[in-house]
């Protein structure tokens, strides 16, 4: 009994063998025939974890696959997209020596590529263009765009349409430069015209040097003439190049075209030149007199006011970022004024003038070229003219001397009494003050206001004590109540020379000094004339 027992025991060891033996031989069977196991090798790494930035994707056998499989997701990333995409992609692989191991499928480490890709696109660059004008610089998305925005600045001076804005790359710069062109549609090159035979022509036919016979030059008629714009052209530096930028860095062509091809208010500075008047000022810069007068409130008083040569008027003009120069032929039938003629006299002050003739405004026809720059005329040729009545001119006669300067006459002081009417201020003083009043102590120095010669000298019923001075500008300075008079008639004194000390002479309320500007002796307010 014993003996069978030993016996099945033996058997059921030698079955469990065989058990574990062939199940063993089935495994290493079945691992050789499933897709992704690794072999052994004796030597070497078969075995790869694929890490891209820095989140592991799979394990492959081979590093060329995982490069390849990364070159096609980021292909795949890029056709589904416009312009250049940067793609951070750090790929690494740690490989190990394996007996037997397993490899990720294909798709799921594309899948896992994909993924961490996707979550890392940094940008999407696209094909665009910078169009800089002056500081001003935008991006835009298309060629067609850019044309857009030239073509907006261009129609709005060409109403019948016949201007056209092309973009054409300059061979001649680096990068990926444009110039901007504008040309008249169907504009076609016109050659001269002469005839190919000389001596058919005759023997008085003049000819060129290639021996030509140019075609005798006809005076045109007015009707002769191709009117309307003649051509066309951006006024600015215009600089255009093609670059890669992120979809958010470009702009609208609509706010382009507003911020560039729109008016804008523009303060600029007119210096008033001779001739000048605020009416036809106002004509030139196309701006109301009303305006002018509004935006440079502190000279102009209203639209009467003098102006004089030299002032500097503010006057804001509207005018586009983008101005478009063009030039029209024009006919016109009109009344129109012959140029000043100014009579230069060096003897005479800058501030004087008299009128030697009195114009008188002639009608005429005539086709001129007129240069505009947006809606402003820089220019105006005449280039056919026929006077129907001939103008005549204004013949001025103006000095060219600088006239002298006038300055205060004291050091300090307080104005106690203006120019004009008032309350008389004591028995026997005007109500109507013909000069002006600073108070200041008895002793105070009197300087002349201007260079010129003495004409009086000492007492004057009402003034007191007093000086008059004669200047070369025909006009003429007072000084009274004076306590001491320390010039002689005759004398010559010179501006801010020491003439006398103020006081309280004449009828006098009080120590100050009378201070009087007499033009052709006529009173004037001195505080118009004093620096």
């Amino acid at each position: 009994m014993a003996k069978k027992v030993r016996k099945r025991r033996k058997e059921h060891k030698y079955l469990k063998f065989l058990y574990l033996k062939y199940s063993m031989l089935t495994i290493f069977f079945v691992m050789l025939c499933v897709r992704g196991y690794v072999p052994f090798e004796k030597e070497g790494e078969n075995l790869f974890h694929v890490t891209l930035n820095g989140v592991e994707v799979g394990t492959v056998d081979d590093p060329a696959k995982a490069e390849k499989m990364l070159w096609d997701v980021r292909y795949q990333i890029q056709s589904t997209r416009e312009g250049f995409t940067f793609l951070e992609t750090d790929l690494s692989m740690t490989g190990e020596e394996m007996l037997w191991g397993y490899v990720d499928e294909e798709a799921l480490v594309r899948a896992n590529m994909m993924r961490v890709l996707q979550s890392n696109v940094e940008s999407a660059l696209r094909r665009s263009y910078t169009v800089k004008v002056g500081d001003y610089l935008v991006n835009l998305s298309t060629q067609e765009e850019v044309e857009q925005l030239f073509q907006a600045a261009i129609d709005k001076y060409d109403d019948s349409g016949e201007f056209k804005v092309q973009l054409v790359l300059d061979p001649g710069r680096e990068f990926n430069m444009f110039t901007v062109l504008v040309d008249q549609k169907g504009e076609e090159t016109t050659e001269e015209t002469y005839v190919e035979n000389p001596w058919d022509a005759g023997a008085q036919v003049p000819l060129n040097p290639e021996g030509k016979v140019f075609e005798e030059e006809k005076e045109l008629d007015f009707d002769d003439f191709e009117y309307g714009v003649q051509k066309m052209d951006l006024a600015e530096h215009v600089e255009v190049i093609r670059a890669y930028l992120p979809t958010s860095q470009l702009s609208p062509v609509d706010a382009a075209i507003e911020h560039l091809v729109m008016d804008q208010e523009v303060p600029v500075e007119y210096t008033v030149v001779s001739g000048d008047t605020l009416s036809s000022i106002a004509l030139k810069v196309n701006v109301p007199m009303e305006r002018i007068v509004e935006m440079n409130s502190e000279l102009l008083d209203s639209v009467n006011t003098t102006i004089h040569v030299g002032d500097k008027l503010i006057i804001t003009i509207p005018e586009p970022e983008l101005s478009v120069t063009r030039t029209e032929t024009k006919y016109y039938e009109e009344i129109y004024d012959a140029d000043t003629i100014y009579i230069e006299n060096p003897d005479w002050y800058t501030n004087q003038q008299v009128v030697r003739q009195q114009p008188s405004a002639g009608f005429r026809k005539i086709t001129v070229e007129e240069n505009f720059v947006n809606d402003t005329v820089v220019e105006r040729v005449i280039l056919k003219q026929e006077l129907i009545k001939e103008s005549v001119p204004l013949i001025v006669e103006r000095g060219m001397k600088v006239p002298p300067t006038y300055i205060k006459p004291i050091s300090g002081g307080r104005i106690s009494s203006y120019f004009g009417k008032r309350n008389a201020p004591t028995k026997g003083a005007s109500t109507y003050h013909q000069g002006i009043d600073w108070a200041t102590p008895t002793g105070t120095s009197v300087m002349a206001s201007c260079g010129g010669t003495v004409s009086k000298a000492g007492w004057a019923s009402g003034y007191g004590y007093c000086v008059f001075i004669d200047h070369e500008d025909g006009r003429q300075t007072r000084y009274g109540h004076l306590s001491k008079v320390l010039v002689k008639v005759g004398q010559k004194v010179r501006q801010g020379e020491k003439i006398a000390l103020s006081g309280n002479t004449g009828v006098s309320t009080g120590a100050h000094l009378h201070f009087e500007m007499r033009i052709n002796g006529n009173a004037v307010d001195p505080l118009k004339y004093i620096k």
